[in-house]
């Protein structure tokens, strides 16, 4: 681990690290909830992960030690992890670990449940979870992670029991730097990377190690000019579901094939004498695993559609900012979100003007809430395409 121990990932938040060491040189007056919010990319689940291993660590989190190294890989006995694999958390995941949290610690100093994309929580998973926060056990924390205190990203009954940790995102060179310095990536491209990602601190490390990102980020942004038919419109609609298909269809491939193998082998599918005895037993485990690798997959294709429209969104929000100076906004100082389309955000902004740019990004926040409302993916695109079409 390098200089800084568990907090080293923590990217451009020096005050929230000083909390929360604060927190953990003070065991004796720990807070048992613990709510991290900011938005996308800020690193929030990465700063309650890092808190989690500096709890369990006898030093407060160098980085080194048997119990850091197992909670920042996932292993720890007495650390659970709540990640959505689905569009939602479910009520029977969040109360087998509620159960779980209310042991004694087996090896560390805490039970801890880090519950990451806490804005997921179905209702009934809200109140198991509100539960415990209203009788925590002695030795229990809970971490949850969400983008805001809005009520529809956190109950106003869960935050207001809760300690606040508000995380910024991180600036454009501190998300650089950390590229460079941890990462091994070329100053260049790292600076290209940060800005382009708007200083989201995995999107950037995604488009920095993978060309593939850097092509599909720019297959996205070359649609708003292209949109001067309804054919293209439709093409576009096209491009956009079925790129996002292809990232899911490629982690199924990746990770569903092993994991299903590793199921079968526990089950003792394919074994012989007593062993099918066992597998036709557990057959509902593997029904099980391929309903929540069917959630999974719907998950990868709606979150990368969703990075999309939020591309798209910034080009016009771009095409907004220089229609409304009229001219080149880095003139004045202003920054855009997609730095290297400057040249499209100007054309834009000839061709729609402001009133068109913010109709255009209105018809895709449109969009990205049908999306959540379940609307099929063709059909919510395909609206929105023609929404953006350029004028004659």
């Amino acid at each position: 681990m390098t200089a800084g121990g568990v907090w080293a990932d923590v990217v451009g938040q020096p005050d929230v690290v000083a909390e929360l060491r604060a927190a953990v040189a003070q065991p004796g007056s720990m807070t048992h909830a613990w709510l991290f919010t900011g938005p996308p990319g800020s690193g929030r689940s990465v700063a309650a992960r890092a808190f989690a291993a500096a709890l369990q660590c006898p030093a407060g989190g160098d980085g080194t030690c048997h119990e850091c190294r197992t909670v920042l890989h996932g292993s720890h006995a007495d650390v659970h992890r709540v990640v959505p694999e689905g569009l939602s958390i479910g009520v029977a995941e969040v109360r087998g670990i509620v159960r779980t949290a209310a042991r004694a610690p087996s090896q560390g100093r805490w039970q801890i449940v880090l519950v990451e994309d806490a804005d997921r929580m179905s209702e009934a998973a809200s109140n198991a979870v509100l539960k415990m926060l209203e009788e925590p056990p002695p030795r229990t924390v809970i971490l949850l992670c969400a983008p805001s205190l809005h009520p529809d990203d956190v109950p106003v009954t869960i935050r207001s029991r809760c300690r606040v940790v508000p995380l910024r995102t991180p600036t454009v060179e501190s998300v650089a730097e950390v590229l460079v310095r941890r990462d091994g990536v070329d100053p260049a491209l790292a600076a290209w990377s940060a800005a382009a990602a708007a200083g989201h601190i995995g999107r950037a490390r995604h488009l920095a190690r993978d060309e593939s990102a850097r092509l599909a980020r720019k297959a996205v942004l070359d649609i708003p000019l292209s949109l001067v038919s309804l054919a293209a419109c439709l093409n576009a609609a096209d491009d956009l579901v079925g790129s996002a298909k292809e990232e899911s269809d490629k982690t199924v491939a990746e990770v569903d094939g092993p994991e299903t193998e590793a199921v079968k082998a526990s089950l003792g599918v394919g074994a012989r004498g007593p062993g099918v005895a066992a597998a036709s037993r557990n057959a509902g485990a593997l029904k099980e695993l391929e309903t929540r690798q069917k959630r999974r997959a719907t998950r990868i294709g709606r979150d990368s559609l969703d990075r999309a429209l939020v591309d798209l969104a910034a080009l016009y929000r771009d095409a907004l900012v220089v229609a409304a100076v009229g001219g080149d906004p880095a003139e004045r100082g202003l920054p855009l979100a997609h730095p290297d389309r400057r040249a499209d955000a100007m054309e834009l902004a000839r061709r729609i003007g402001p009133e068109g740019a913010v109709r255009r990004i209105d018809a895709i926040l449109a969009a990205r809430t049908a999306l959540e409302q379940n609307v099929k993916p063709q059909i919510a695109v395909e609206a929105l395409t023609v929404a953006l079409r350029l004028p004659a």
